[in-house]
This record gives structure tokens, sequence and C-alpha cells, in this order.
């Protein structure tokens, strides 16, 4: 099934212009979701805004928006006020810059899209794409939409390009602010670690050969529900946290790898249809790397 367009722009290209379309990367019908239900009669709820000080149901037309400058304390702005806020939007993908794929921190990736050619558009949009894979560059741009201006990175992937929204710097938090500790690597812990990690290594990601096997077993439950069975299930006891010897949790684990069938150490894999199914070609210009309502 063809997939269906969310969005037109124009990507600005020096003085070519490529029309396109944006198409979601995911398939938002693969989530299993459920929905509030009144217990008594069966329907189906709606969610309600409550005055937190008076306790009542407030209205939609009662509501107005507010910036909390200080503890309590709100700027209310009007609908109208609200408009002179938004960064108007002219669907203009424009590109500032061209930069190495690799050099872009995958830290800053927040959403992808894919980019189609719109009517007109296919003889500039092959074009760029056909450049940025020669050059081996990603395009940096700037993209107004929904009354806010995102950073976009277009390369290209297969025939075609993709675009991933990006984080602004001051959005991204620094590692710095993680603690690790500084416990010491030990040689010989680190020989067994990197052959335990050979030993389980490929060549490629291939996608295909995973299953979401909590989903699975949701589904599958789920008609059972709807055929009238009973699914309660007994409690499972939470593992208990243990403090192990790292050498000897190492050397069982080479040991088990090394003795073990693929369907013991790949439990959530399933074979792929075929050698080529889910290659890891993601991006042409991605030679030197390693590697999103």
């Amino acid at each position: 099934m063809s997939a269906r367009a969310i969005g037109t722009a124009t990507v600005s290209f020096g003085l070519v212009s490529v029309p396109v379309k944006m198409y979601s990367t995911g398939d938002t019908t693969a989530a299993v979701s459920f929905n509030w239900i009144h217990k008594d009669c069966g329907s189906r709820l709606k969610q309600q805004y409550i005055c937190a000080r008076e306790g009542t149901v407030v209205e939609k037309d009662e509501m107005i928006k507010g910036y909390e400058f200080a503890r309590d304390q709100y700027v209310l702005f009007s609908t109208d006020e609200l408009k002179a806020l938004e960064q108007k939007a002219d669907n203009t993908i424009e590109i500032v810059e061209f930069v190495p794929f690799d050099k872009v921190d995958r830290v800053y990736v927040d959403k992808p899209w894919y980019l189609g050619p719109d009517k007109g558009g296919d003889r500039a949009y092959r074009l760029l794409g056909a450049a940025m894979r020669e050059t081996g560059l990603s395009a940096l741009g700037r993209y107004a939409a929904r009354g806010k201006q995102y950073l976009v990175l277009l390369t290209p992937q297969d025939d075609g390009i993709l675009m991933e929204q990006l984080r602004y710097a001051h959005e991204v938090r620094s590692f710095e602010d993680v603690p690790i500790g500084t416990a010491e690597v030990k040689e010989k812990e680190l020989e067994l670690a990197v052959q335990l990690i050979k030993q389980i290594a490929t060549d490629d990601f291939k996608p295909d050969s995973y299953r979401d096997d909590v989903r699975d077993r949701v589904l599958e439950l789920i008609q059972r529900k709807i055929e009238g069975e009973d699914i309660t299930e007994a409690p499972v006891e939470a593992p208990q946290t243990q403090i192990i010897d790292l050498m000897e949790a190492l050397k069982a684990s080479l040991a088990r790898s090394e003795g073990g069938s693929d369907g013991e150490q790949k439990s959530s894999r399933k074979p792929s249809k075929s050698a080529g199914t889910g290659k890891s070609s993601r991006r042409a210009p991605r030679k030197k790397a390693a590697g999103g309502q």
C-alpha cells in the first residue's frame, strides 16, 4: 500500500526549488493501544480539565493559556497574542549548509520523515539526492511549521531523501550531567568482554530478524479475551539483584555462547526471509559512520 503524505514543503537549494511531500517513517497502526472505558455502561470516557483551586470542570471557552514566569505566577495570552508569538510558516525547507553526515552527533536527532517529490519536482529531487551521494554530504536546513522553526538534516537514503528533525544545542543535555563513576576496567575482563562481543557480532543490521515478542503476546491474549477466555496469569516474582564476580560472569557467558544454540542466545530473533532483507545501507554517505507524533 502506498504511503499517504502528511504534508508538503519546498526545499530551497540555492536558486533551485524542490517541491516535496512528507511521509511518516513509522506505522502508527502497528501499536497496541487501550482506551479508558466507563466500567458501568461500557462507554468510552472523555477527558476534562479541572480547576486546581475550585475543583470544578472548566469548559474549553473558559480556558486561556499562560506562561509561568515565577512559581504560581502566570502571564496570560489571548489567542491573537499567541498567534503573534508563532513563527510564520511558509512551508519552505531552506538549506543553509552541507556537512558530512558522520559529523552530526546522533544525540541531536529527534524525528525522521521520508521526503518524496511532489508534482513537477521529480528531476530536481533526484538531482539533489544524487549530488549529496556524490559529495558524501548531508544538508542542514531550517523548516518553519506549526508555529515553530525546526533545524533539519536531509540525507540520501536508498533512492530517496530522508529528513530528520534535529534538536537545538540548548535542547540537548550534556553527558557530563550523567554520573558514570570511576570504576577501573581490568585488562583481563576487557579481553573476555571483547571476545564475547565478537562471538555474537554480525556484519549487518537486519531489522526483519527481530520481532516485538511483547506485542505478539499481547495481541494473542487480546484475541483470547475476545473469545471469552480467562487471561489472568499468576504474578511473577521480580528477579533479585545479585552482586556477581564479573570475571566468572564473562567466562560463563562465553561458555554459553560457544555451546548454546542460536535460539537460546537470540530468542527475540526470527529467521530472515532472505540474505538481503533489512540491509543496513541506510544512507549513502555513511561509509565513515558507525551506525525519530
